[in-house]
Order: structure tokens, then C-alpha cells, then sequence
């Protein structure tokens, strides 16, 4: 008699097994709901366009710091000018007065082109002294170093041609006896020519004379530029 139909005797313990223990596949992580999308192509258009803008500003502070730089590098020097200068003249003039008033007391007479030496030398270290740095403001003190350093010049110009009339400034003739010599500005024709002259002093001569006129040419120029910016 056959034996009662088992439906366990065809099922396999171990496939089961092994499909019950195996793990189950991986799902896709889905992508967080706040991520941002790429940019597109006119948002990369933008930002190229912000960031030249940018270049352009950082470009334009550059230059106004480099032109900044400039001036306060030719304001330093013009003041350090003025300080050199100063010093300068006023030890000239303060010299070459006591030697000229000596001369002129040793003489025993008052002689009028000496005299009139003495007064444009005392009136170029009167307008010197009046030179106040200590006055000038924010908003002047360019102007004023300006009128200092012209008046600086015209000093240097009075004092050179001092020492042309006057050899005595340049200590070419001691105070001796022969004071009628000293006294006695060089006429015209003790004077050599200026063919006669070598071309070291034409240069001096002519340093002399224009320098003046090139420094107040440059002073105009640096005040029409601060008046711009």
C-alpha cells in the first residue's frame, strides 16, 4: 500500500535556508530634498560678470593708492626741501650780511650799492623767518609750502647775485687793509666775458638763473593736480 504523499519529502531545507539568511539588496539613497540644482549657463554669465566688476574695483582702489603714494612721496621731499633749503639760506645771508655790514663799517663811508646789498639780503632773511610751518592746515599747508619754497628761490637768486657784485661772499678778498677794494662792487669791465668764461661756470650761470623758473613751473603743475583729484 503505498505510503501517504509528504509534500515536505521535495522541499529542499537548505536552498530555504540559504534565502532566508541571504541579505536583501541595497535600495538607491534618494538625493536630499535640499540640494541645489547646478547652476545654469546665465547664472555662470552673472557670476563672471560680478567678479570682473570686482577686478575693475580693486583695479581703480590700486591706482588711487599708487597716486596717493605719489603725492605723499613729493609732499615728504618738497618738506624736506624747504627744511634744507632754509637752513641753507639763512646761514648765507646771515653770513654774507656780517661780512658786508663789516666791510662797509671798516670803510668809513656808506657805500650805496653795499648798503643796498645789505637791505635785499636782510629783506630775503626777514621773509624767511617769516616762514611759520606751525600755522599752516590740512587744507592750506600745500599752498603755503609752495609760497615757502618760491620764497626759498627768490632768496637763492638774491644771494647769487650778491656774490657776483660781492667777491668778498665767496671769501675770494679777506677783510684787510684795502678795504676801498672790498667795498667796491666788480665794475663791468673787470668782468671777463661770457667768452671768456669756462663752460663749468655758463653752467653755473645758467643753473643760477633758471632753476627758479623751473621750480615755480613745477610747483603750478603739482597744484593744478591736487585741484583735480
Amino acid at each position: 500500500m503505498p505510503s501517504k504523499f509528504d509534500e515536505s519529502d521535495f522541499v529542499d531545507r537548505d536552498l530555504e535556508a540559504a534565502h532566508e539568511t541571504a541579505a536583501p539588496s541595497p535600495e538607491p539613497e534618494p538625493l536630499p530634498e535640499d540640494s541645489p540644482p547646478p547652476p545654469s549657463a546665465e547664472e555662470l554669465t552673472e557670476r563672471v560678470s560680478e567678479t570682473q566688476h570686482k577686478l575693475a574695483e580693486l583695479k581703480q582702489m590700486q591706482e588711487e593708492l599708487e597716486r596717493e603714494r605719489t603725492e605723499i612721496e613729493e609732499a615728504r621731499r618738497r618738506r624736506s626741501e624747504l627744511s634744507t633749503g632754509r637752513e641753507e639760506m639763512v646761514q648765507n645771508l646771515t653770513r654774507g650780511i656780517g661780512l658786508l655790514e663789516e666791510a662797509e663799517l671798516s670803510s668809513g663811508r656808506t657805500a650805496e650799492q653795499l648798503s643796498r646789498t645789505v637791505a635785499d639780503l636782510r629783506t630775503s632773511l626777514d621773509k624767511i623767518n617769516l616762514i611759520n610751518e606751525e600755522e599752516w592746515t590740512d587744507e592750506n599747508w600745500s599752498v603755503e609750502l609752495t609760497k615757502a619754497l618760491t620764497t626759498i628761490e627768490n632768496s637763492r637768486m638774491e644771494w647769487n647775485g650778491a656774490r657776483l657784485k660781492w667777491p668778498l661772499l665767496d671769501g675770494e678778498i679777506e677783510i684787510a687793509p684795502s678795504v676801498a677794494a672790498i667795498t667796491q662792487p666788480v665794475q663791468a669791465a673787470d668782468r671777463p666775458g661770457l667768452d671768456q668764461l669756462s663752460f663749468g661756470q655758463l653752467s653755473k650761470l645758467g643753473l643760477a638763473f633758471t632753476w627758479p623758473l623751473v621750480l615755480v613751473g613745477i610747483a603750478i603743475v603739482v597744484l593744478l593736480l591736487l585741484s583735480r583729484s
